[in-house]
């Protein structure tokens, strides 16, 4: 029933739902309620079986209700940076979709992450609602010591502070229980009404600690960043490193943290506690401590003790207080520790009695300063001091070889380069007779590209592609270079690109995706993709540069600069062939293309470039249905 390219019922399954469901429906309606209602069921049959113990349960498939019955994981991810950047807006929707425990696979599910990739990931995830490290069959090892020392050692480092964390986290989530709360939030969250915090991607709210991550490959953590008003303290556990996020406590806050765990079966209620105080412009503080067994519902019946802490300054001591306190449990007998962050991680520490009042006096004014200073200098050494993750390519696993020498092509009338180790990006397309260089590029960015799916720099673009196959121009053979890309969940990305010895004005490109091993858990289908075909040309004479085609329904078209961005499918698609035509030189690229591969056309005007990109359908593809896009390149005069 499932193996089919949508991976699911078909739709219409008839489904006899309850009448407040809507009654007996087909599956396309019943298709998100179906994965509530299995959550649900797997719930209830846990707690069925036990009473006493808390299921846990996980979804990637959910309806409005969902987190009632399970976490949410933000589903099949690839080990590229950009799934890295993209889990911090994901975790933050799902969060404000009323999922406040969800996470993404650390390091991604498919495709091999790197080094520096992985630790970077570790780092953030571990400051995520819900942490999980996850694979599949086909990629390399992803545990942190598969990557080297530097990197097991920021993976260490990383869980060590979730769990040093662990008492404000588990507290975010009883207010996310009680409150409706996520426990992520956007940044924006601590000022609504400055619109520049909603431009924040790489940073998030965990209730008052700001968590700044660098999600980009040559980010560290020692970029400026954009705090929003008001006082922002940063503080670590003398675990300061570049690969690993950049923490701030909120003025006005109190966090409560414990010692360093390996699971929380070692935690006891007699543990050291720690609370992280930053005081307001008022000098004032104010944070919460959700305790109970950690398990079962007690907490149901008073079976919890929930404290509000409060720091104020008076006459230069500030004074540490219980201020409330709710639930039926006794308050542990336990020593407390008051870390009171004077800026640029400087801190003043105290030690006293859990529930007893503890004041500490303020140094002068010059002594804090010294304290700043002395504590920015040490920061800087150990920065200094500590190995970042090293930048290493991850395997492949494929044959052929993979270049850091850009591949030339030469032959009749092109002249072609090629990087393989970034894209396989063709950053060079002369055309030899006119000696016109039509690809905008440089190494990094731009130039003749390719993407596997609908988002802004999905995978294709910057992954290491491997030379295959390599075929010098000889009497009886074509000019052609064959590369292949891994870009995860068992998808590889081929590009052929040859210059026909039987047609040498012809430049032509083959690219598909292929299904090399794809999970039987899937049906054999992969996941929803779509391949991008995305060149950037160079405009000479930009007011005399226009797009000409006929389409599909035999209208005719010119296409000039100040269209901007414009789509084509269906009825007006490009009828297998479209032109970009400098009127100056008298010369047009024609690029055409087999219209039952390509489902849309785009036309995107820049400045002094453009781009001219065909897409192909989304869907799923197997080992028998690739996706293809055929194309082929050829400079004529126009008239």
């Amino acid at each position: 029933m499932f193996k089919v390219v949508s991976k699911t019922m078909p739709e219409n399954n008839i489904h006899r739902g309850d009448d407040e469901l809507g009654g007996c429906q087909n599956h396309l309606h019943y298709h998100n309620v179906y994965g509530l209602l299995m959550a649900r069921s797997t719930f209830e049959g846990m707690k069925l079986a036990d009473k006493n113990k808390r299921p846990f349960v996980l979804t990637r498939a959910g309806f409005i209700s969902s987190q009632r019955y399970a976490a949410t994981w933000t589903g099949d991810n690839l080990s590229t940076w950009e799934h890295l950047h993209m889990s911090i807006s994901m975790v933050l929707q799902l969060g404000l979709s009323g999922q406040p425990l969800s996470g993404p696979d650390i390091g991604g599910l498919s495709g091999n992450a790197t080094p520096k990739l992985f630790g970077r990931w570790m780092g953030l995830g571990a400051m995520f609602p819900f942490c999980r490290g996850h694979a599949d069959a086909d990629s390399l090892d992803h545990e942190p010591w598969s990557f080297g020392e530097e990197c097991e050692e920021v993976c260490r480092l990383a869980l060590k502070r979730r769990y040093r964390l662990i008492l404000h986290i588990y507290t975010l989530f009883y207010m996310a229980h009680t409150r409706a709360t996520p426990v992520a939030t956007p940044v924006f969250f601590a000022d609504s009404k400055d619109h520049s915090l909603r431009t924040l991607e790489s940073c998030f709210l965990l209730g008052a600690v700001l968590v700044s991550a660098s999600t980009l490959r040559d980010q560290g953590s020692d970029r400026e960043l954009l705090l929003p008003k008001g006082i922002w303290l940063s503080f670590d556990f003398d675990d300061l490193h570049p690969d690993l996020p950049s923490l701030y406590l909120r003025g006005g806050s109190i966090i409560p943290s414990g010692p360093p765990i390996q699971h929380t079966g070692e935690s006891n209620l007699s543990d050291d506690l720690t609370l992280l105080i930053a005081l307001d412009e008022n000098g004032r503080a104010e944070g919460s401590l959700f305790e109970d067994d950690g398990d079962g519902y007690g907490f149901t019946k008073g079976q919890y003790l929930l404290t509000q802490y409060i720091a104020e300054l008076q006459s230069s001591v500030v004074t540490v207080r219980i201020s409330k306190t709710e639930g039926l449990w006794k308050r542990p007998d336990r020593r407390l520790h008051v870390q009171l962050l004077i800026g640029e991680g400087a801190m003043l520490d105290k030690w006293g009695i859990d529930g007893e009042v503890l004041q500490i006096v303020m140094p002068s004014e010059f002594d804090i300063t010294k304290l700043i200073n002395a504590s920015k200098e040490n920061r800087r050494m150990r920065l200094e001091s500590v190995m970042p993750i090293p930048e290493m390519d991850a395997g492949s696993g494929q044959k052929g070889t993979v270049s850091k020498t850009p591949v030339e092509l030469k032959s009749g009338d092109w002249s072609l380069k090629v990087i393989p180790w970034i894209g396989g990006r063709i950053i060079s397309m002369a055309h030899l007779p006119s000696g016109i260089q039509w690809l905008f590029s440089r190494i990094e960015i731009d130039g003749y590209q390719e993407y596997t799916g609908l988002e802004y720099r999905s995978t294709g673009c910057s992954e290491e592609y491997t030379v295959i196959e390599r075929d010098l121009e000889h009497a009886d053979q074509d000019e052609s270079l064959l590369l292949e890309g891994d870009i995860g969940g068992g998808l590889v990305l081929q590009r052929q690109i040859t210059i026909p010895k039987d047609d040498p004005k012809v430049l032509q490109i083959d690219s598909s995706i292929v299904g090399r091993k794809v999970g039987a858990g899937s049906g054999g289908y992969s996941r929803l993709i779509c391949l991008r075909i995305h060149p950037i040309f160079s405009l000479l004479h930009p007011t005399d540069t226009f797009v000409s085609f006929t389409s599909v329904n035999g209208s005719k078209h010119e296409v000039w600069p100040e269209y901007g961005k414009k789509f084509y499918e269906g009825d007006l698609l490009p009828n297998g062939e479209w032109m970009l035509v400098d009127k100056c030189l008298g010369l047009g690229l024609a690029n055409r293309f087999n219209v039952g591969e390509v489902y849309k056309c785009f036309i995107d005007w820049g400045a002094g470039t453009v781009s001219l990109g065909m897409w192909s359908e989304e869907r799923p593809v197997s080992k028998q249905s690739p996706l293809k896009i055929s194309h082929k390149y050829e400079v004529r005069e126009f008239y």
